[in-house]
Order: C-alpha cells, then sequence, then structure tokens
C-alpha cells in the first residue's frame, strides 16, 4: 500500500483533474509564499493584506467561475480548491474572494445589465474594483426578510435610507451592491461609495476575522439612478441564490482549515515528549488523531461530490446548507481540539489552530447559522417549512 497522506487519505488528489491540480497548486504556493509569512501579523493588528490583492487578481481568483469578462471561466471543483487553499491561509482571504466573486459578481452577471456587467464585471476581475454586498442588518440577522433599508423614486432616480452591518470588504469597497425595501418589493441598487450620503465605518474590537475588512454602511439620501437598479432581481429570492454560492466556498473553505489545523499538530506530536516519548506515540493523541482526520475525509468528500452537483445544476438549496453546516461545525471542532492537543503552546499566534477557531466562530454564523441550515435541510426533506 502507497504512503498516505495523512491529509488526504482517501486520496482526493489524484481524482482531479490536471487543470484542478494545476490551480490547487498555484494557490497552495500563493498561500505558503505570501499569505503564511504576514497573516499572523495581520490578524493581531486587525489589518487586511491588501497588498495582496493585485496577486489573487493575476491568479485570476476574482469571478473564476464566470463566463467573460475576463474572468476564468473555471468549473466548480476549481473554485472550491481555490477556496480551501485561501482559507487554509486566514479566513479573511477566502471571505474577500468569496464575497467579490459569489456575491457581488456573481449578483452581477446574474442580475445585472448589458451596460452594468461590461463596466463593473472586468474591473472586478482584474482586481481594479473591490466590491461589497450590502444585505444583512443589526436587526435582521437570520431573517433577511425583515429589512429596513428602503429606496423610494424620486424622480428617475432613487433615494436610499438605512443601515447595512457586518459588511466584509465594506471600507475597501469601490462598488456596493445594496438590497432594500421598496414599493415594488425588495430591489437591489449598484451604489459607489463616493455617492454623498453613503458612509461606511470600519469595525474594530472584534476577536474573530481581526484580518477581514468589516464595516457597517450608513444611507441617508443616496441618490441613485434608476440605470444602477438590478434589472434581473426578483425579490429575496435572488439575493438568497448569491448566497448559495457564497455558502458552496465557504463548505471548502472549512476544509482548508480543517488541513491547517491537522497538519500543525500532527508535526508539533512528532517531536513533543512527554514521559520519555513524543505525544505521537501516545493511544490518547492517537485518537484525537485519528477522529480528526475521519471528520475531515468525511467533509472533503462531501465538499468534492457538491461541486460536481453544481457542474450539473443540481448543488444548491438543501445540498449546499448541508455542506456549510457539516463542514464549518467539523472544522471548528478540529480548530478547538488541535488547539487543546497543543497545550499552552496554542494560545499563542505561534501556531494556527487558535486563529482559525476564532475566524470559524465567524463562519458558522454568517451566511446562514447552523439551526438555519438545519431548518433548511429538514424542510428539502420533508417538504415541510419549520420557518
Amino acid at each position: 500500500m502507497a504512503a498516505l497522506d495523512p491529509l488526504d487519505l482517501y486520496d482526493i488528489r489524484s481524482t482531479l483533474t490536471e487543470d484542478e491540480r494545476l490551480v490547487k497548486d498555484s494557490v497552495a504556493r500563493f498561500v505558503d509564499e505570501d499569505v503564511l509569512p504576514i497573516i499572523a501579523e495581520c490578524f493581531a493588528a486587525e489589518r487586511f493584506p491588501v497588498e495582496l490583492i493585485p496577486q489573487i487578481a493575476n491568479l485570476g481568483l476574482f469571478g473564476a467561475t464566470l463566463e467573460g469578462y475576463g474572468c476564468a471561466g473555471l468549473n466548480n471543483v476549481c473554485y472550491g480548491l481555490i477556496c480551501e487553499e485561501l482559507e487554509r491561509g486566514d479566513s479573511s482571504l477566502r471571505s474577500l474572494v468569496s464575497v467579490q466573486s459569489s456575491l457581488v459578481m456573481g449578483c452581477l452577471h446574474e442580475c445585472g445589465s448589458e451596460d452594468q456587467r461590461a463596466r463593473w464585471l472586468p474591473l472586478l476581475a482584474s482586481g481594479g474594483a473591490i466590491g461589497c454586498f450590502g444585505l444583512t442588518e443589526t436587526h435582521g440577522g437570520s431573517d433577511p426578510s425583515n429589512m429596513r433599508t428602503h429606496a423610494r423614486r424620486d424622480g428617475s432616480d432613487w433615494l436610499l435610507n438605512g443601515h447595512k452591518m457586518w459588511i466584509t470588504n465594506g471600507a475597501l469597497a469601490d462598488v456596493a451592491i445594496v438590497w432594500a425595501r421598496t414599493e415594488e418589493g425588495i430591489r437591489a441598487f449598484v451604489v459607489e461609495p463616493s455617492a454623498p450620503g453613503f458612509e461606511a465605518r470600519t469595525i474594530t474590537g472584534k476577536f474573530s476575522l481581526r484580518a477581514s475588512n468589516t464595516a457597517e454602511i450608513f444611507l441617508s439620501d443616496v441618490r441613485v439612478p434608476e440605470a444602477q437598479r438590478l434589472p434581473g432581481v426578483q425579490g429575496l429570492r435572488s439575493a438568497l441564490r448569491c448566497l448559495d454560492q457564497a455558502r458552496f466556498g465557504i463548505a471548502w473553505g472549512a476544509v482548508g482549515v480543517a488541513r491547517a489545523c491537522l497538519g500543525a499538530v500532527l508535526e508539533y506530536t512528532k517531536t513533543r515528549e512527554l514521559f520519555g516519548k513524543p505525544l505521537a506515540r501516545t493511544q490518547l493523541i492517537q485518537s484525537r488523531l485519528a477522529d480528526a482526520a475521519r471528520r475531515l475525509t468525511a467533509a472533503q468528500l462531501l465538499a468534492l461530490r457538491l461541486a460536481q452537483l453544481k457542474d450539473r445544476g443540481e448543488g444548491g438549496g438543501p445540498r449546499v446548507s448541508l455542506a456549510k453546516w457539516n463542514n464549518v461545525r467539523m472544522a471548528l471542532d478540529i480548530a478547538r481540539d488541535c488547539r487543546d492537543m497543543l497545550g499552552a503552546a496554542g494560545i499563542t499566534l505561534d501556531h494556527v489552530p487558535l486563529r482559525h477557531m476564532l475566524n470559524l466562530e465567524s463562519v458558522i454564523t454568517y451566511e446562514g447559522t447552523e439551526s438555519i441550515h438545519e431548518l433548511i435541510v429538514g424542510r428539502g426533506i420533508t417538504d415541510e417549512s419549520a420557518f
């Protein structure tokens, strides 16, 4: 039997195409050489490493699954591998790409006019512009239909008023997709932060996603021409379709976190000796490492199958909810246990599990909490809504 890769027990790599392996290896090299040397310092300083954005764009990671407009047109397995490797570095990098690609560019591609797509998608693909997705509000949380941000017609324009919270990339953005209630239902608008009445404030003091730029957005009579309304939006369902693609990326990103944490602890337990032998030779540690490998392997197979279903157009709804719910819970449990196996050393940024563990406390909440995804899966298997 060939030597086992402890982070790929079922040899998933051998199932990938040559192009898929090339994508994975290119992003992995970027993470190893450019992300990992600086990300702990960025996390400590609450700073997003904006200097990495040109490299991310040059690798073709923004809007990677979209066709045309300077996008790579990759399959969903490739996009999953991108998210896995980025989040192996830090959730902040995967969040940047996820919001830019799935929420902003995906929304423009699906719901925008041709003029809107032609103007913004090439800029966003090249990294010449960064986008944010203004949906979440403080009082709404898991119920985005409880939206208070509103837009009313004023001649041929719209006036937007409201407050958005926990907006990734919010203070970095050159363009925002803002969701608002109107007399005609929930609609979305392309808003430039330079517009009078638009203000983004960076949220500080976070103990999670510290290297991610997170902001709250205030809208006070922000005037938006009718040409900046997304014509293809059909109420909240359009936003939820975009969120499905973001959740797909999270399901893969969680695999990267688990690999990073388990890999770090495997190396540590080989060299850390207690009572005359390495920790890796003790039954208690082997039991915990084996359980982590079991969980990781199941999540890897789940993510891969979900990507294959998405490439057939069948990977949304309950299927993506199941993967997001399962894989983030898996990664958080592994990160916590790996932190514990490191002992006192595990509470510092010298080792990755604590940083990942703290980040995952946000990842398990955003894009739908565990409870929300349980209910989505429950509705899918019973055909009854408990919302």
